[in-house]
Protein backbone atom coordinates (compact mmCIF):
# COMPACT_ATOMS: atom_id res chain seq x y z
CA UNK A 1 0.00 0.00 0.00
CA UNK A 2 2.93 2.15 -0.95
CA UNK A 3 1.98 5.86 -1.15
CA UNK A 4 -1.36 5.06 0.90
CA UNK A 5 -2.58 6.69 4.04
CA UNK A 6 -1.71 4.35 6.94
CA UNK A 7 -4.39 6.07 9.58
CA UNK A 8 -7.00 5.92 6.72
CA UNK A 9 -6.41 2.85 5.53
CA UNK A 10 -6.02 0.95 8.96
CA UNK A 11 -9.88 2.97 9.80
CA UNK A 12 -11.45 1.46 6.90
CA UNK A 13 -9.77 -1.78 7.03
CA UNK A 14 -11.08 -1.43 11.16
CA UNK A 15 -14.70 -0.24 9.42
CA UNK A 16 -15.34 -3.11 6.89
CA UNK A 17 -14.10 -6.03 8.83
CA UNK A 18 -17.10 -4.57 11.76
CA UNK A 19 -19.39 -3.60 9.04
CA UNK A 20 -19.96 -6.67 6.48
CA UNK A 21 -20.89 -9.40 9.16
CA UNK A 22 -23.18 -6.25 11.18
CA UNK A 23 -24.73 -5.21 8.20
CA UNK A 24 -28.67 -6.69 7.37
CA UNK A 25 -29.61 -9.10 4.30
CA UNK A 26 -30.42 -6.77 1.45
CA UNK A 27 -32.19 -8.34 -1.62
CA UNK A 28 -30.47 -6.50 -3.87
CA UNK A 29 -27.13 -7.71 -5.91
CA UNK A 30 -24.15 -5.50 -5.75
CA UNK A 31 -23.93 -4.94 -2.21
CA UNK A 32 -24.59 -8.86 -1.66
CA UNK A 33 -21.50 -10.48 0.47
CA UNK A 34 -20.49 -13.67 1.03
CA UNK A 35 -20.40 -14.54 4.91
CA UNK A 36 -19.77 -17.62 6.87
CA UNK A 37 -22.87 -20.48 6.26
CA UNK A 38 -23.87 -20.10 9.55
CA UNK A 39 -24.34 -16.23 9.24
CA UNK A 40 -27.84 -14.80 10.03
CA UNK A 41 -28.55 -10.89 10.45
CA UNK A 42 -29.50 -9.27 14.00
CA UNK A 43 -32.21 -6.63 13.64
CA UNK A 44 -33.61 -6.68 17.11
CA UNK A 45 -33.37 -3.40 19.13
CA UNK A 46 -29.89 -3.79 20.86
CA UNK A 47 -28.44 -4.85 17.79
CA UNK A 48 -29.24 -1.51 16.51
CA UNK A 49 -28.53 0.00 19.65
CA UNK A 50 -25.00 -1.27 19.19
CA UNK A 51 -24.50 -0.45 15.83
CA UNK A 52 -24.97 3.44 16.39
CA UNK A 53 -22.81 3.23 18.95
CA UNK A 54 -20.05 1.80 17.04
CA UNK A 55 -21.02 4.07 13.69
CA UNK A 56 -20.67 6.98 16.22
CA UNK A 57 -17.51 5.57 17.32
CA UNK A 58 -16.25 5.36 14.20
CA UNK A 59 -17.19 8.94 12.86
CA UNK A 60 -15.31 10.48 15.85
CA UNK A 61 -12.24 9.02 14.84
CA UNK A 62 -12.85 9.72 11.34
CA UNK A 63 -13.55 13.39 12.33
CA UNK A 64 -10.12 13.14 14.23
CA UNK A 65 -7.83 12.23 11.19
CA UNK A 66 -6.69 15.21 9.06
CA UNK A 67 -6.36 14.76 5.37
CA UNK A 68 -6.49 18.40 4.65
CA UNK A 69 -2.70 18.37 3.44
CA UNK A 70 -3.03 14.74 1.67
CA UNK A 71 -2.93 14.14 -2.05
CA UNK A 72 -6.47 13.68 -3.28
CA UNK A 73 -6.47 9.52 -4.10
CA UNK A 74 -6.13 10.02 -0.18
CA UNK A 75 -9.12 12.40 0.45
CA UNK A 76 -11.50 10.78 -1.91
CA UNK A 77 -10.69 7.57 0.27
CA UNK A 78 -11.31 9.11 3.47
CA UNK A 79 -14.65 10.53 2.05
CA UNK A 80 -15.80 6.87 1.32
CA UNK A 81 -15.12 6.04 4.72
CA UNK A 82 -17.71 9.20 5.88
CA UNK A 83 -20.24 8.17 3.43
CA UNK A 84 -19.98 4.84 4.57
CA UNK A 85 -20.52 5.25 8.19
CA UNK A 86 -23.50 7.55 7.30
CA UNK A 87 -25.08 4.55 5.52
CA UNK A 88 -25.27 2.78 8.67
CA UNK A 89 -26.63 5.73 10.37
CA UNK A 90 -28.71 6.40 7.48
CA UNK A 91 -30.18 2.58 7.42
CA UNK A 92 -30.42 2.11 11.27
CA UNK A 93 -31.66 5.37 12.75
CA UNK A 94 -33.05 7.31 10.11
CA UNK A 95 -35.03 5.03 7.92
CA UNK A 96 -35.63 2.22 10.79
CA UNK A 97 -36.91 -0.61 8.31
CA UNK A 98 -35.73 -2.73 11.27
CA UNK A 99 -38.68 -1.96 13.26
CA UNK A 100 -40.87 -0.89 10.71
CA UNK A 101 -40.80 -2.54 7.45
CA UNK A 102 -42.70 -6.35 7.42
CA UNK A 103 -40.70 -7.30 4.14
CA UNK A 104 -37.17 -6.62 4.93
CA UNK A 105 -37.79 -8.77 7.85
CA UNK A 106 -39.27 -11.39 6.16
CA UNK A 107 -35.56 -10.63 4.20
CA UNK A 108 -33.84 -11.14 7.33
CA UNK A 109 -35.83 -14.52 8.47
CA UNK A 110 -35.86 -16.11 4.99
CA UNK A 111 -33.47 -13.83 2.94
CA UNK A 112 -30.22 -15.72 4.28
CA UNK A 113 -31.35 -19.29 3.12
CA UNK A 114 -32.12 -17.85 -0.45
CA UNK A 115 -28.29 -16.55 -0.73
CA UNK A 116 -26.86 -19.71 0.08
CA UNK A 117 -28.53 -21.84 -2.58
CA UNK A 118 -27.81 -19.20 -5.32
CA UNK A 119 -23.93 -20.61 -6.25
CA UNK A 120 -24.04 -23.49 -8.30
CA UNK A 121 -23.51 -26.92 -6.58
CA UNK A 122 -22.08 -28.56 -5.13
CA UNK A 123 -23.36 -28.75 -2.00
CA UNK A 124 -20.43 -29.36 0.30
CA UNK A 125 -21.01 -30.34 4.23
CA UNK A 126 -20.36 -26.76 5.45
CA UNK A 127 -22.77 -25.44 2.80
CA UNK A 128 -25.47 -28.35 3.13
CA UNK A 129 -25.09 -27.53 7.06
CA UNK A 130 -25.39 -23.70 6.92
CA UNK A 131 -28.86 -24.17 4.63
CA UNK A 132 -30.35 -26.07 7.68
CA UNK A 133 -28.68 -23.98 10.22
CA UNK A 134 -30.60 -20.73 8.28
CA UNK A 135 -33.65 -22.76 8.02
CA UNK A 136 -33.56 -23.37 11.46
CA UNK A 137 -32.86 -19.69 12.36
CA UNK A 138 -36.36 -18.42 10.63
CA UNK A 139 -38.35 -19.06 13.71
CA UNK A 140 -36.58 -17.38 15.49
CA UNK A 141 -35.70 -14.05 13.45
CA UNK A 142 -39.87 -14.16 13.17
CA UNK A 143 -40.41 -13.65 16.67
CA UNK A 144 -37.78 -10.57 16.59
CA UNK A 145 -39.81 -9.40 13.80
CA UNK A 146 -43.14 -9.88 15.78
CA UNK A 147 -41.86 -7.49 18.52
CA UNK A 148 -40.18 -5.10 16.35
CA UNK A 149 -43.72 -4.19 14.10
CA UNK A 150 -45.79 -4.99 17.22
CA UNK A 151 -44.11 -1.39 18.24
CA UNK A 152 -43.70 0.23 15.63
CA UNK A 153 -44.68 -1.63 12.05
CA UNK A 154 -46.40 0.08 9.10
CA UNK A 155 -49.33 -1.01 7.85
CA UNK A 156 -48.26 -0.83 3.74
CA UNK A 157 -45.57 -2.70 3.93
CA UNK A 158 -47.09 -5.72 6.17
CA UNK A 159 -49.62 -5.54 3.54
CA UNK A 160 -46.68 -6.14 0.77
CA UNK A 161 -45.38 -8.52 3.14
CA UNK A 162 -48.96 -11.02 3.22
CA UNK A 163 -48.79 -10.80 -0.91
CA UNK A 164 -44.92 -11.88 -0.87
CA UNK A 165 -46.22 -14.55 1.84
CA UNK A 166 -48.98 -15.61 -0.31
CA UNK A 167 -47.96 -19.15 -1.45
CA UNK A 168 -45.05 -20.04 0.96
CA UNK A 169 -46.94 -22.78 2.19
CA UNK A 170 -46.47 -24.28 -1.26
CA UNK A 171 -43.22 -22.50 -2.05
CA UNK A 172 -40.65 -23.39 0.40
CA UNK A 173 -41.60 -26.92 0.48
CA UNK A 174 -41.05 -27.24 -3.07
CA UNK A 175 -37.89 -25.57 -3.08
CA UNK A 176 -36.71 -28.00 -0.25
CA UNK A 177 -37.75 -30.65 -2.00
CA UNK A 178 -35.78 -30.05 -5.04
CA UNK A 179 -32.51 -29.26 -3.41
CA UNK A 180 -32.88 -32.30 -1.30
CA UNK A 181 -31.37 -34.99 -3.84
CA UNK A 182 -27.92 -32.73 -3.83
CA UNK A 183 -27.89 -33.37 0.17
CA UNK A 184 -25.84 -36.04 1.70
CA UNK A 185 -28.22 -39.02 2.97
CA UNK A 186 -27.42 -38.26 6.54
CA UNK A 187 -28.68 -34.67 6.23
CA UNK A 188 -31.78 -35.28 4.27
CA UNK A 189 -33.88 -35.70 7.28
CA UNK A 190 -32.24 -32.54 9.15
CA UNK A 191 -33.01 -30.46 5.89
CA UNK A 192 -36.64 -31.42 5.60
CA UNK A 193 -37.81 -31.01 9.18
CA UNK A 194 -35.69 -27.22 9.22
CA UNK A 195 -37.82 -26.90 5.71
CA UNK A 196 -41.12 -27.63 7.18
CA UNK A 197 -41.08 -25.85 10.40
CA UNK A 198 -40.02 -22.70 8.22
CA UNK A 199 -42.75 -23.12 5.77
CA UNK A 200 -44.99 -23.46 9.18
CA UNK A 201 -43.33 -20.71 11.20
CA UNK A 202 -43.67 -18.52 7.86
CA UNK A 203 -47.59 -19.29 7.50
CA UNK A 204 -47.95 -18.39 11.10
CA UNK A 205 -46.53 -15.18 10.41
CA UNK A 206 -48.24 -14.21 7.44
CA UNK A 207 -51.47 -14.74 8.97
CA UNK A 208 -50.21 -12.89 12.21
CA UNK A 209 -49.82 -9.98 9.99
CA UNK A 210 -52.79 -10.11 8.54
CA UNK A 211 -54.28 -9.99 11.16
CA UNK A 212 -52.22 -7.15 12.45
CA UNK A 213 -52.10 -4.69 9.87
CA UNK A 214 -55.64 -2.57 10.09
CA UNK A 215 -53.94 -1.66 13.32
CA UNK A 216 -50.40 -1.00 12.12
CA UNK A 217 -49.93 2.72 11.75
CA UNK A 218 -49.85 4.31 8.14
CA UNK A 219 -45.85 4.26 6.38
CA UNK A 220 -44.72 8.02 6.84
CA UNK A 221 -42.18 8.84 4.14
CA UNK A 222 -38.85 9.98 5.30
CA UNK A 223 -39.47 13.67 4.41
CA UNK A 224 -37.63 15.98 2.48
CA UNK A 225 -34.81 17.01 5.34
CA UNK A 226 -33.54 13.51 5.96
CA UNK A 227 -33.48 12.57 2.12
CA UNK A 228 -31.86 15.57 1.42
CA UNK A 229 -29.56 14.52 4.41
CA UNK A 230 -28.75 11.01 2.52
CA UNK A 231 -27.95 12.80 -0.64
CA UNK A 232 -25.55 14.70 0.76
CA UNK A 233 -23.67 12.34 3.08
CA UNK A 234 -24.44 9.13 2.06
CA UNK A 235 -24.93 8.93 -2.20
CA UNK A 236 -22.65 12.53 -1.89
CA UNK A 237 -24.83 13.60 -4.92
CA UNK A 238 -25.31 18.10 -4.95
CA UNK A 239 -28.58 17.59 -6.53
CA UNK A 240 -31.73 18.45 -4.48
CA UNK A 241 -34.73 16.29 -4.72
CA UNK A 242 -36.88 18.56 -6.62
CA UNK A 243 -33.66 18.57 -9.36
CA UNK A 244 -34.03 14.84 -9.54
CA UNK A 245 -37.29 14.81 -10.15
CA UNK A 246 -37.06 17.53 -12.62
CA UNK A 247 -34.04 15.54 -14.48
CA UNK A 248 -36.58 12.12 -14.36
CA UNK A 249 -38.83 13.90 -15.93
CA UNK A 250 -36.99 15.52 -18.84
CA UNK A 251 -35.55 11.99 -19.12
CA UNK A 252 -38.84 10.65 -19.57
CA UNK A 253 -40.43 12.42 -22.09
CA UNK A 254 -36.67 12.00 -24.14
CA UNK A 255 -36.96 8.25 -23.49
CA UNK A 256 -40.96 8.13 -24.77
CA UNK A 257 -39.22 10.01 -27.89
CA UNK A 258 -36.86 8.18 -28.90
CA UNK A 259 -38.93 4.92 -27.87
CA UNK A 260 -41.21 6.62 -30.39
CA UNK A 261 -38.59 6.87 -33.26
CA UNK A 262 -37.74 3.60 -32.70
CA UNK A 263 -41.06 2.02 -33.12
CA UNK A 264 -41.36 4.62 -36.40
CA UNK A 265 -38.42 2.53 -37.53
CA UNK A 266 -40.67 -0.75 -37.20
CA UNK A 267 -38.52 -1.39 -34.56
CA UNK A 268 -41.48 -2.89 -33.01
CA UNK A 269 -43.41 -4.93 -35.83
CA UNK A 270 -41.14 -8.26 -35.77
CA UNK A 271 -40.87 -9.09 -32.04
CA UNK A 272 -37.96 -12.17 -31.73
CA UNK A 273 -39.69 -15.32 -30.88
CA UNK A 274 -38.35 -16.71 -27.41
CA UNK A 275 -36.05 -19.46 -27.01
CA UNK A 276 -37.21 -22.55 -27.17
CA UNK A 277 -35.68 -23.98 -24.48
CA UNK A 278 -33.29 -22.69 -21.28
CA UNK A 279 -30.58 -24.44 -22.97
CA UNK A 280 -31.03 -22.81 -26.08
CA UNK A 281 -30.80 -19.67 -24.12
CA UNK A 282 -28.02 -20.60 -22.46
CA UNK A 283 -25.42 -21.71 -25.30
CA UNK A 284 -26.96 -18.44 -27.10
CA UNK A 285 -25.72 -16.22 -24.30
CA UNK A 286 -22.56 -17.75 -24.36
CA UNK A 287 -21.94 -16.79 -28.21
CA UNK A 288 -23.70 -13.33 -27.21
CA UNK A 289 -20.89 -12.59 -23.64
CA UNK A 290 -17.86 -13.06 -26.23
CA UNK A 291 -19.42 -10.74 -28.68
CA UNK A 292 -19.97 -7.86 -26.25
CA UNK A 293 -16.25 -8.52 -25.21
CA UNK A 294 -14.61 -8.32 -29.07
CA UNK A 295 -17.51 -5.40 -30.10
CA UNK A 296 -15.94 -3.40 -26.71
CA UNK A 297 -12.42 -4.02 -27.82
CA UNK A 298 -12.74 -4.20 -31.10
CA UNK A 299 -14.32 -0.08 -30.96
CA UNK A 300 -11.77 0.41 -28.64
CA UNK A 301 -14.14 1.09 -25.54
CA UNK A 302 -13.15 -0.90 -22.57
CA UNK A 303 -10.31 -3.51 -21.65
CA UNK A 304 -11.42 -6.92 -21.43
CA UNK A 305 -8.18 -8.26 -19.65
CA UNK A 306 -7.87 -11.71 -19.24
CA UNK A 307 -8.00 -11.84 -15.70
CA UNK A 308 -11.97 -11.25 -15.89
CA UNK A 309 -13.62 -14.09 -15.90
CA UNK A 310 -17.15 -14.78 -18.17
CA UNK A 311 -20.73 -14.26 -17.44
CA UNK A 312 -23.12 -16.77 -18.39
CA UNK A 313 -26.46 -18.01 -17.94
CA UNK A 314 -27.89 -21.47 -16.64
CA UNK A 315 -30.93 -23.10 -16.30
CA UNK A 316 -32.92 -21.45 -13.23
CA UNK A 317 -32.67 -24.26 -10.82
CA UNK A 318 -35.86 -26.15 -9.41
CA UNK A 319 -35.10 -25.38 -5.93
CA UNK A 320 -34.01 -21.11 -6.82
CA UNK A 321 -37.23 -20.71 -8.74
CA UNK A 322 -39.81 -20.39 -5.81
CA UNK A 323 -37.63 -18.03 -4.02
CA UNK A 324 -36.94 -15.36 -6.41
CA UNK A 325 -38.74 -12.36 -4.99
CA UNK A 326 -36.19 -12.10 -2.09
CA UNK A 327 -33.88 -11.05 -4.81
CA UNK A 328 -31.82 -11.12 -8.09
CA UNK A 329 -31.25 -14.84 -9.29
CA UNK A 330 -27.72 -14.70 -10.02
CA UNK A 331 -24.39 -15.29 -8.24
CA UNK A 332 -22.06 -12.63 -9.19
CA UNK A 333 -18.90 -14.73 -7.33
CA UNK A 334 -17.38 -12.41 -5.01
CA UNK A 335 -13.75 -11.08 -3.95
CA UNK A 336 -12.98 -14.35 -2.74
CA UNK A 337 -13.67 -16.22 -5.74
CA UNK A 338 -12.65 -13.84 -8.41
CA UNK A 339 -11.59 -16.89 -10.85
CA UNK A 340 -14.82 -18.46 -10.84
CA UNK A 341 -17.54 -17.72 -13.71
CA UNK A 342 -20.33 -15.42 -12.89
CA UNK A 343 -23.90 -17.36 -13.45
CA UNK A 344 -27.17 -15.46 -13.79
CA UNK A 345 -30.20 -18.24 -13.88
CA UNK A 346 -32.65 -17.88 -16.46
CA UNK A 347 -36.20 -19.17 -16.67
CA UNK A 348 -38.04 -21.61 -18.71
CA UNK A 349 -38.25 -18.80 -22.35
CA UNK A 350 -41.82 -20.43 -23.10
CA UNK A 351 -44.07 -19.59 -19.88
CA UNK A 352 -44.65 -16.36 -18.31
CA UNK A 353 -41.95 -14.23 -17.61
CA UNK A 354 -41.31 -11.36 -15.76
CA UNK A 355 -40.04 -7.90 -17.19
CA UNK A 356 -36.28 -8.25 -17.39
CA UNK A 357 -36.76 -11.96 -18.17
CA UNK A 358 -38.75 -11.35 -20.85
CA UNK A 359 -36.45 -9.41 -22.63
CA UNK A 360 -33.50 -11.62 -21.96
CA UNK A 361 -35.66 -14.56 -23.56
CA UNK A 362 -35.18 -13.22 -27.24
CA UNK A 363 -31.88 -11.24 -27.06
CA UNK A 364 -29.21 -12.42 -24.34
CA UNK A 365 -27.47 -9.72 -24.73
CA UNK A 366 -30.15 -7.28 -22.98
CA UNK A 367 -29.03 -8.71 -19.81
CA UNK A 368 -25.16 -9.01 -20.48
CA UNK A 369 -25.33 -4.73 -20.57
CA UNK A 370 -26.33 -4.14 -17.53
CA UNK A 371 -26.42 -7.44 -15.06
CA UNK A 372 -23.50 -8.68 -16.71
CA UNK A 373 -21.94 -5.01 -16.18
CA UNK A 374 -22.40 -5.35 -12.60
CA UNK A 375 -20.18 -8.40 -12.53
CA UNK A 376 -17.53 -6.97 -14.62
CA UNK A 377 -17.45 -3.87 -12.75
CA UNK A 378 -17.83 -5.57 -9.17
CA UNK A 379 -14.69 -7.85 -10.52
CA UNK A 380 -12.16 -5.44 -11.35
CA UNK A 381 -13.57 -3.53 -8.23
CA UNK A 382 -12.56 -6.09 -6.10
CA UNK A 383 -8.94 -6.75 -7.34
CA UNK A 384 -8.53 -3.03 -7.48
CA UNK A 385 -4.62 -2.47 -5.48
CA UNK A 386 -6.59 0.12 -3.02
CA UNK A 387 -8.19 -2.30 -0.31
CA UNK A 388 -11.05 0.76 0.60
CA UNK A 389 -11.85 0.99 -3.42
CA UNK A 390 -12.72 -3.21 -3.01
CA UNK A 391 -15.94 -3.41 -0.44
CA UNK A 392 -17.25 0.35 -0.51
CA UNK A 393 -20.67 0.49 -2.60
CA UNK A 394 -23.04 3.19 -3.61
CA UNK A 395 -25.99 2.11 -5.54
CA UNK A 396 -25.90 5.67 -7.68
CA UNK A 397 -22.01 4.46 -8.88
CA UNK A 398 -22.76 1.04 -9.74
CA UNK A 399 -26.03 1.08 -11.12
CA UNK A 400 -25.51 4.26 -12.91
CA UNK A 401 -22.49 2.70 -14.87
CA UNK A 402 -25.02 -0.37 -15.78
CA UNK A 403 -27.35 1.97 -17.10
CA UNK A 404 -25.26 3.84 -19.02
CA UNK A 405 -23.62 0.68 -20.94
CA UNK A 406 -27.14 0.26 -22.11
CA UNK A 407 -27.05 3.54 -23.32
CA UNK A 408 -23.36 3.41 -24.58
CA UNK A 409 -24.16 0.17 -26.58
CA UNK A 410 -27.15 1.39 -28.16
CA UNK A 411 -25.28 4.54 -29.46
CA UNK A 412 -21.99 2.39 -30.76
CA UNK A 413 -23.57 -0.01 -32.53
CA UNK A 414 -24.12 -3.29 -30.82
CA UNK A 415 -27.92 -3.17 -31.79
CA UNK A 416 -27.67 -2.33 -35.09
CA UNK A 417 -28.55 -5.42 -35.98
CA UNK A 418 -31.51 -6.00 -33.83
CA UNK A 419 -34.53 -3.18 -34.14
CA UNK A 420 -36.28 -5.00 -31.69
CA UNK A 421 -33.83 -4.98 -29.34
CA UNK A 422 -33.17 -1.43 -29.73
CA UNK A 423 -36.84 -0.68 -29.09
CA UNK A 424 -36.28 -2.47 -25.45
CA UNK A 425 -33.84 -0.76 -24.52
CA UNK A 426 -35.75 2.50 -24.98
CA UNK A 427 -38.35 0.83 -22.85
CA UNK A 428 -35.62 0.12 -20.25
CA UNK A 429 -34.47 3.95 -19.46
CA UNK A 430 -38.36 4.89 -20.16
CA UNK A 431 -38.32 2.47 -16.53
CA UNK A 432 -35.68 3.91 -15.21
CA UNK A 433 -36.58 7.60 -15.41
CA UNK A 434 -39.76 6.66 -14.14
CA UNK A 435 -37.96 4.74 -10.84
CA UNK A 436 -36.20 8.09 -10.09
CA UNK A 437 -39.53 9.77 -10.38
CA UNK A 438 -41.48 7.27 -8.30
CA UNK A 439 -38.41 6.95 -5.58
CA UNK A 440 -38.24 10.53 -4.74
CA UNK A 441 -41.72 11.23 -4.41
CA UNK A 442 -42.71 8.32 -2.23
CA UNK A 443 -39.65 9.60 -0.08
CA UNK A 444 -41.21 12.92 0.25
CA UNK A 445 -44.50 11.97 0.51
CA UNK A 446 -46.06 12.98 -2.99
CA UNK A 447 -47.00 9.28 -3.73
CA UNK A 448 -48.33 6.26 -1.80
CA UNK A 449 -47.45 2.54 -2.25
CA UNK A 450 -50.59 1.75 -4.40
CA UNK A 451 -50.34 4.69 -6.92
CA UNK A 452 -46.09 4.24 -7.33
CA UNK A 453 -47.19 0.48 -8.33
CA UNK A 454 -50.05 2.02 -10.39
CA UNK A 455 -47.56 4.14 -11.81
CA UNK A 456 -45.18 1.21 -13.43
CA UNK A 457 -48.15 -0.74 -14.07
CA UNK A 458 -49.68 2.00 -16.41
CA UNK A 459 -46.75 3.60 -17.78
CA UNK A 460 -44.65 0.84 -18.79
CA UNK A 461 -46.16 -1.40 -18.12
CA UNK A 462 -44.30 -3.95 -15.83
CA UNK A 463 -46.78 -6.84 -14.24
CA UNK A 464 -48.13 -6.83 -10.93
CA UNK A 465 -45.63 -8.89 -8.82
CA UNK A 466 -42.44 -6.73 -10.51
CA UNK A 467 -44.77 -3.38 -9.67
CA UNK A 468 -45.04 -4.74 -6.18
CA UNK A 469 -41.69 -5.67 -5.47
CA UNK A 470 -39.71 -2.72 -6.85
CA UNK A 471 -42.15 -0.27 -5.49
CA UNK A 472 -42.53 -1.75 -1.84
CA UNK A 473 -37.86 -1.75 -2.02
CA UNK A 474 -38.58 1.87 -2.78
CA UNK A 475 -41.10 3.18 -0.50
CA UNK A 476 -38.79 1.16 2.47
CA UNK A 477 -35.27 2.36 0.74
CA UNK A 478 -35.57 5.72 -0.69
CA UNK A 479 -32.80 6.61 -2.98
CA UNK A 480 -31.78 3.21 -4.28
CA UNK A 481 -34.67 3.43 -7.33
CA UNK A 482 -32.94 6.75 -8.43
CA UNK A 483 -29.31 5.57 -8.36
CA UNK A 484 -29.88 4.08 -12.26
CA UNK A 485 -30.87 7.43 -13.47
CA UNK A 486 -29.09 9.56 -11.91
CA UNK A 487 -25.40 7.63 -11.91
CA UNK A 488 -25.68 7.26 -15.41
CA UNK A 489 -26.33 11.15 -16.23
CA UNK A 490 -23.74 12.23 -13.73
CA UNK A 491 -21.34 9.61 -16.29
CA UNK A 492 -22.72 11.36 -19.00
CA UNK A 493 -21.29 14.35 -17.46
CA UNK A 494 -18.24 13.12 -16.11
CA UNK A 495 -17.42 12.40 -19.39
CA UNK A 496 -18.54 15.78 -21.07
CA UNK A 497 -16.37 16.60 -18.61
CA UNK A 498 -12.99 15.18 -19.16
CA UNK A 499 -13.19 15.23 -22.86
CA UNK A 500 -13.57 19.32 -22.74
CA UNK A 501 -10.68 19.53 -20.08
CA UNK A 502 -8.39 16.85 -21.87
CA UNK A 503 -9.62 17.40 -25.59
CA UNK A 504 -7.00 15.52 -28.15
CA UNK A 505 -5.72 13.59 -25.17
CA UNK A 506 -9.34 11.67 -24.02
CA UNK A 507 -10.04 8.75 -24.86
CA UNK A 508 -13.31 6.39 -24.31
CA UNK A 509 -10.72 3.38 -23.24
CA UNK A 510 -9.16 5.37 -20.78
CA UNK A 511 -12.14 7.19 -19.37
CA UNK A 512 -13.91 3.47 -19.54
CA UNK A 513 -11.46 1.76 -17.66
CA UNK A 514 -11.29 4.38 -15.21
CA UNK A 515 -14.69 4.22 -14.43
CA UNK A 516 -15.20 0.31 -14.38
CA UNK A 517 -11.58 -0.01 -12.21
CA UNK A 518 -13.29 2.55 -9.69
CA UNK A 519 -17.06 1.61 -9.95
CA UNK A 520 -17.85 1.49 -6.27
CA UNK A 521 -17.04 5.17 -5.82
CA UNK A 522 -19.45 8.28 -6.36
CA UNK A 523 -18.87 10.49 -9.69
CA UNK A 524 -18.54 13.13 -7.09
CA UNK A 525 -15.26 11.77 -5.68
CA UNK A 526 -14.53 10.62 -9.55
CA UNK A 527 -14.57 14.19 -10.73
CA UNK A 528 -12.17 15.47 -8.08
CA UNK A 529 -9.65 12.45 -8.78
CA UNK A 530 -9.58 12.14 -12.63
CA UNK A 531 -10.60 15.77 -13.38
CA UNK A 532 -8.76 17.68 -10.15
CA UNK A 533 -12.39 19.43 -9.92
CA UNK A 534 -13.66 18.91 -6.26
CA UNK A 535 -17.14 21.39 -7.36
CA UNK A 536 -19.46 18.76 -6.62
CA UNK A 537 -18.22 18.11 -3.08
CA UNK A 538 -17.42 21.82 -2.64
CA UNK A 539 -21.35 22.06 -3.15
CA UNK A 540 -22.26 19.10 -0.96
CA UNK A 541 -20.45 21.03 1.81
CA UNK A 542 -21.64 24.49 1.61
CA UNK A 543 -25.15 23.08 1.29
CA UNK A 544 -24.34 22.01 4.99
Amino acid sequence: MGGMNRAVQDLGGEFWEWRIPNSYRSPDDVPRVELSPDWVPEFDQDSARRRLERASEFRRRWEAIDVADEPVPTRVDHRLIGSAISRVEWEVDILRNWERDAVMQVHQALGPVYDSLLPAPPFDADRQDGVIYRLGRVGPQLEVARENLSRAGTSALAGAAVRLLGDIHEALPRSIDAVGPLFGAGRRGALQKAGADAARELVDFREWLRDRREVMVEHEPVGRDNFVWFLRNVALLPLSPEEIVLLAERELHRNYAWEEVERNRGSGDAVPAPFESAAAQVESEIAAERQVREFYERENLLTQPDSLRRYHTAPLPAYVQPLTWLGVANDLTSDRRLDEDAVTYVWDPTGPLPYFYQANARDTRLGIIHEGVHYKQLALSWAHPNPLRRRYYDSAANEGIAHYNESLMLQAGLFDDAPWSRLVIQNFKRLRSLRSVVDVSLATGAMTLAEGMKTFMDLIPIDYQTALEETSMYLAGPGLAMSYMVGKLEVIRLLGDAKRMKGGAFSLRWFHDYLWNNGNVPTSLLRWEMLDDPSDIQAIDQAG
